[in-house]
Formats: C-alpha cells, structure tokens, sequence
C-alpha cells in the first residue's frame, strides 16, 4: 500500500482562498511568514510525516505502547522519532518565542499538524497535549514556573499533560474529588485520574502534569476548582531535576484505537502526596484550562480531518490496485472503474476537503483576532472562532466515522482484515468524537453558549456572509457555480430556519432544542463546509479562466465541491426537520420503556 502523500497543493490553495494566508502574512509580527516560506515549511514537514512518522504508524498500531510496574514502554522507533521531531524544531512551532518556540501563525501550524495527525495520530497526540500545557503556564502560571517549565516543554525534553477525569466523574467536573492541601510555597496533590493522554513514558526526561483539584475552602462544583502543576520528577532551582514526585502510573488502558498512544490511570499522594503549584488563582482551574480549550478542540477537529484524508488516501490507492469484475466506466482497468467505488471515493474526497477548509477558516480567524490591527475586527474574529469550534469540532470528527467506514468499505473484505491498514483509521477515528468534549457536549455549548447567549447575531452575520456569496454564484455564467450557487442558497435556508427555531424557544423549551442540538450542528457543519467548498470552486475557476494555476488540480476542486453539492448539501432539508421536528419521538419515552 502507498505510502502517506500530504496534499500540498489543497493545504496551500485552501490556506490562501479561504484560511486569509496573504492577509495574516502581512499583519503585525508575522511579516517574516512569507508565502514562500510558509510553502517550504509544509514540504519539509510532509517529507517528515512521509519518512518518519507515517512508517511507524502500522507497527505502532501493532504493538501498542506496554505498561510494566508503573513505567511505560512506547512502541519500537517513537523514541527516536521524538528525538528528531524536537531536534528539528516540530514541536515548538506554533509556541511563543519568548520560549524558544517559532511564534508560527496558528494558521501555518495547523497544516502542518494535519500532516502529523494524518501521518501518525498516536503520535501526534503527544505534542497536542504538551502545547496545550504550555500554553496554559505562559497565560496563568507565575513568573517563577514560567522559567522553570516553558523553555525545556518548548524544547520536547519535557511533555505536558491534562488531568481533568476521574472514574467517578467523567464529563462531569463538579464531581471531582482530587485534593490539594497547602504546604508552604507549594501545595500537596492526592487523588486518581483516569484517561490521561501520554501520562507515562520514557522518551523524556520529565513530564509535566496539570491537574485539576480541589482546595480545603472550596466552594462546591465547578467553581470550586483549582488548576496544579505536578512534574513527574521535582525541579532544582538550578533547572536540573531532583527525585521522583509522588505520582505513578498504575495502568494503561486497552483501547479500540490509538494503541501506541498510552491513555494512563495516574495515582497522586500514594506517599502523603505530590508536590504541585498553583497555576493561576485559586478556585479559577476551569477558566485556566479554557484558555487554550478553541486550540485543543480546533487540533481534534483537525485529527478528523487528518484521518479521513489518509483513509482516502490508503482507499484510493487500493482501489486504483486492485482488479475485480469489469469496470463500467471507459479507461478505467480496476475497481475505481465501478460507479459505487467511485461514488464513495468522491464522498470522501469532497467531504475532507470541506472538513480542512472549515479548520484552515477557523485557524485564519484565530489569527485575525490575534493580530489584526483593527480592534473591531478582532472582536469579529473571535466571536467568529467561538461559535466555529464547536463546529470543527464536532462535525469534522463526526464525519470522519463515515468517511473512514467508506475507506474500509472500498477495499471490500479485504478493508475488514487488519493486515490491510484500512481498520486502523476507523478504529482511530473513533476516540475523536469523545474526548475534549463529545460530540453532544459540542453541540450544547453551539446552542446555548454560542448562539442563545448572544441572540445568534454572530450566526446570523455568517449566515448573511454565505448568503451574499450564493447569490453571487446564483448569477454567475459558469454552469457548475451556478448548481453550486443553487444548492448552497437552498441549503442556506434550512440552517436559518433551524437557527430561528432554537433561538425562538431555548428559553421556553431547552430539552427540546436539546434534542436537536446534535443534528443543529451536523446541519452548521454541513452548510457551512459546503459554502467554504463553493468559494474554493469559485477561486478555481477564477484561475482556471486566467490560465494560472495546475488547470487539472483546478478542474478537480470543482468537480469536488459539485459532489459535495449534490450528495452532502442536499441532506440539509433533513437535518432542518429533525432539528425543529424530532424532539417529540426523542422524548417520547419513560426511562423503563427504553
């Protein structure tokens, strides 16, 4: 089977007509990001993801990360892999450079993180985790942690965690239990934490907890949790590492996916407690964590896109291989000639494209609320990101389960058995739509967070944006842009029903609109991944008239965003009508008739 083929050329096309990449390029403190550069950094990291991560991927997947007396042991070569990804630079890309870290874009970033993701997902998880720990240090943590822990996590000597769950609680963070007792200059951390991403092994030196906890005096449920930062081994004053905290690793899970990455059950204060510091105020954990939730969910959204495209990939190379029965459509030799082949091929070409351009779009407008000059449009900007990602993601990976099935589905038989690699997507795919938020955890902050809170003005400022560009299309003279431009507007109307309905009877009715949250977002994700494919067809055909551009890559993304047009879009009526119709069979039963 082929090897991973990062496809540059609909990153760098995408990046530009709907991610803003010229626009954020020239903003403040990014001017150094040139086009060509930014183009240069995804060759490299595709050359990367194809040597080093992608090779690793199946035999990681095979022999899975191992547990033994508290230490953990990662698959053969990711080791040497981490090694060479920090010594590269890799990690440390998106991260500030006060801290060593490159200060890239968070557009930029998220290309070349797709790449990692498509590549090697176990292995990726790894860097996602430790950003995301940095990321909460530099925004709350003292000056003091700040030098102690940031320059050598930036560097990859040191990884980051997130210990939020704990067996009792799942999703439910006001039933944590974990304590932190006073002590000095630091405080005293004793409790249990399921779920812990690369909580355990041994390619660092240190690993860096953050773990959420309860103080003596705090007040019950959510707004009684504090945020502690707990090393695996203590740190001198100097930088160099003293002894082992009181912490340990008592297992690691047996997971259906994933398998080189170990999910780890950590124990803190088997011995009178481990060592941790306050990372910002006391009782404000959740609020420190938030801070770098919109990266955490917009990197897992991304982990659907990144799968997906490798599905694809391992899918059509299968189906361009193998020759069975005689294919109907004229020049074609194997089964990529069947019309149902095909037929799922497009689907899943047409659908990952959307998924990428709504991540590189939310990227693009995290950047533009980080650095644009105009203070109104960064406002605009954020509000923008804050009601997209719960879209990202939930819709990127919920739509990944479909699309990594349609990959299994195309290799037949075959994609059933493991030794083909068509498994091992699905089977990874799975875990995205539950962690950081499940899909319906997504789907409540989309009604009531992001759309209720404000009255929908920032959804309705998007739905007039899509608005404006279908009926552009609508005029145009270009047949495909015109289907397109038709299909986009009807869609379009079934989401602004769907937004008026939840905004007409939240207060009145929420377990009703709750029941349709789900498929709200299904409808947000689907409208608005067609509108971003109808711009990037537009810009296709815009340069295919100029006759600049690859006119055969060019001829493709019209056609995909005409698939997505008439498969995907035209579901949107019926998501429309279980939104504001379903609620009633959905609750229809007691609990002892389910």
């Amino acid at each position: 089977m082929s090897i991973y083929a990062a496809p540059l050329r609909d990153m760098l096309f995408t990046m530009k007509e709907v991610g803003g990449l010229d626009a954020i390029c020239a903003q403040p403190g990014c001017q150094e990001t040139t086009p060509d550069l930014v183009e240069a950094i995804l060759q490299e990291a595709a050359n990367y993801a194809t040597g080093v991560l992608d090779p690793l991927n199946r035999p990681g997947d095979v022999q899975g990360a191992r547990w033994h007396n508290g230490e953990v042991t990662p698959a053969d070569g990711f080791r040497d892999a981490w090694a060479s990804f920090c010594e590269n630079g890799w990690i440390g890309m998106p991260a500030s450079t006060e801290w060593g870290g490159q200060g890239l874009p968070t557009l930029v970033s998220t290309a070349v993180l797709e790449m990692w993701k498509s590549s090697n997902l176990a292995f990726s998880l790894c860097q996602m985790l430790t950003l995301g720990a940095v990321e909460a240090i530099a925004h709350h943590g003292s000056d003091a942690l700040k030098r102690r822990f940031l320059e050598p996590m930036v560097a990859g000597r040191w990884t980051g965690t997130m210990n939020l769950t704990e067996p009792q609680a799942g999703s439910d963070l006001a039933a944590l239990r974990t304590r932190a007792m006073p002590e000095g200059d630091h405080y005293r951390v004793t409790g249990n934490k399921i779920f812990i991403t690369w909580g355990e092994h041994d390619m660092v030196e240190n690993i860096v907890h953050l773990v959420l906890a309860r103080l003596p005096d705090a007040p019950p449920g959510v707004k009684g949790i504090s945020l502690f930062l707990c090393p695996k081994f203590l740190v001198n004053d100097d930088g160099s590492l003293g002894e082992r905290n009181d912490l340990a690793c008592t297992s690691i899970e047996h997971k259906l996916g994933i398998h080189a990455s170990p999910t780890a059950s950590m124990s803190f204060g088997d011995r009178g407690g481990a060592i941790g510091y306050l990372v910002g105020e006391p009782h404000e954990g959740l609020a420190c964590m938030f801070t770098m939730m919109n990266h955490a969910r917009l990197n897992v959204g991304l982990e659907g896109v990144g799968v997906s495209e490798r599905a694809y990939q391992h899918a059509r190379a299968y189906a361009l291989e193998r020759v069975q029965g005689k294919p109907a459509l004229a020049g074609s030799t194997t089964i990529a000639g069947h019309p149902d082949v095909r037929r799922m091929l497009m689907d899943m070409k047409a659908r990952t494209e959307a998924m990428r351009a709504l991540a590189y779009f939310c990227a693009g407008q995290m950047d533009r609320a980080a650095g644009h000059p105009d203070a109104q449009e960064r406002a605009e900007a954020q509000a923008l990101v804050g009601l997209l990602i719960p879209v990202v993601k939930g819709w990127c990976t919920d739509s990944a389960q479909d699309i990594t099935s349609d990959g299994v589905q195309v290799h037949g038989g075959m994609g059933y058995v493991e030794e083909t690699g068509a498994a091992q997507y699905l089977r990874d795919a799975r875990i995205t739509t539950i962690y950081e938020g499940t899909t319906g955890i997504q789907a409540s902050d989309l009604i009531g967070r992001k759309l209720a809170r404000d009255g929908g003005r920032t959804m309705k400022a998007l739905l007039h944006r899509i608005d404006a560009d279908a009926r552009r299309l609508l005029d145009t003279q270009d047949t495909a842009l015109s289907k397109i431009g038709h299909a986009l507007h009807a869609a379009l109307h079934t989401l602004n029903d769907s937004v008026d309905w939840l905004l007409g009877n939240s207060a009145e009715r929420p377990e009703r609109c709750a029941a349709g949250a789900v498929p709200f977002l299904r409808l947000a994700g689907t409208v608005i991944g067609g509108w971003l494919s109808a711009r990037l067809a537009e810009a296709a055909v815009a340069q295919l008239a100029a006759g600049s551009g690859d006119a055969v890559f060019l001829a493709a993304k019209v056609a995909t965003a005409r698939h997505y047009a008439t498969h995907v879009l035209v579901q949107a009526p019926m998501l429309r009508d279980i939104v504001v119709a379903g609620a009633d069979s959905t609750l229809a039963l007691a609990d002892e008739q389910l």
